[in-house]
């Protein structure tokens, strides 16, 4: 095992497919010439030369576009969005051409793409930069959304999602790039739609994806001190959703929080509610209880944005809660 940074994770997985693959190539706003906003493509332009890594011009419209086309003459994309907020420029080519090209071509036409970069808060980048898109891409047949915790399944997740011959959400964060994780020094591939118990635990499940689960570890230890044991479930992707994981989850704990950093109304953790109570109903000793953001625009304040984003004490609460403590 080594230990690397997510942007180092990322950047391995693109280039060990692109050395594997010379279908695969690079796009986007900085990831070349610049070595990406993030330097997730750091190197790639040296090795891979500007036809395989490709600087675009800012209109994700038009270079999401090219890419999709682009699959239907035997290439496999990656396009890099600097940050998801951005994807709603161009996601009339994501959600009427990349997701449906299959079956509107009745299997004529396979679209390997991933789509990748930054989703939800990053610090104090306002309403328009700070917005969790999981949800959203999620609710459409067609494509796969995998959002990532740490630089071994990001790794590992990516190399899956570029193989793949399906449109792939991959999504990251700009406040993990830094983060340090071990992966192995050899190849890996992690499958999509299996999610990953990260720690194990008897009295109550806790279900999270993306940098937000940091609060469930951090909540977890918190509520050990104190006799809770608390078993972790890491969805990694959100579609395909392994629904079996976090039931199976449930019906040894006969308790769920379900923790995501997004608007309440309608977002995966809705999604993971209906499941459980409607395949798991007679295992629960306590109503489910989820913890979203507030349901506002995010705020620029950061008193405010404290107040808007879900946290470890919101955790310990909601465990509490679903305990009758």
């Amino acid at each position: 095992m080594k230990t690397i940074q997510f942007r180092e994770a990322v950047c391995e997985a693109m280039s060990e497919e692109m050395r594997r693959d010379e279908s695969v190539y690079l796009m986007g706003e900085e990831v070349a010439e610049y070595n990406g906003a993030y330097k997730a493509s750091k190197g790639m332009l040296d090795e891979f030369g500007p036809k395989r890594v490709i600087d675009t011009p800012i209109a994700e419209l038009g270079f999401a576009g090219i890419a999709v086309g682009s699959t239907m003459t035997g290439n496999r994309p990656i396009v890099e969005y600097m940050t998801f907020n951005f994807s709603l420029v161009g996601i009339d080519q994501i959600i009427n051409n990349a997701a449906k090209i299959r079956q509107m071509s009745g299997g004529q036409f396979k679209c390997p793409i991933v789509f990748r970069g930054p989703t939800a808060s990053a610090g104090q980048l306002a309403a328009t930069h700070s917005q969790a898109f999981e949800s959203w891409f999620a609710n459409t047949p067609g494509l796969k959304v995998v959002v990532p915790s740490n630089p071994y399944d990001a790794k590992g997740l990516l190399k899956s999602a570029i193989r793949d011959d399906d449109p792939v959400i991959f999504m990251e964060s700009e406040q993990m790039y830094g983060d340090k994780g071990e992966v192995p020094e050899g190849e890996y591939v992690i499958p999509l739609g299996v999610a990953d118990v990260k720690r194990k635990g008897d009295d109550v499940t806790i279900v999270s994806f993306g940098k937000i689960i940091k609060e469930a570890y951090k909540a977890a230890d918190e509520l050990e001190k104190e006799g809770i044991s608390c078993e972790i479930i890491d969805l990694r992707t959100v579609r395909p959703l392994d629904k079996e994981a976090v039931l199976e989850s449930v019906k040894k704990t006969n308790r769920l929080v379900v923790l995501e950093e997004a608007w309440p109304f309608g977002n995966v953790s809705t999604e993971l509610t209906y499941i459980v109570q409607s395949e798991a109903f007679d295992y629960l000793d306590a109503p489910i209880v989820k913890i979203n953001t507030a349901d506002t625009p995010a705020p620029y304040s950061p008193v405010l944005l404290e107040e808007w984003l879900p946290n470890s004490d919101d955790v310990v609460k909601a465990v509490k809660k679903v305990l009758y403590k």
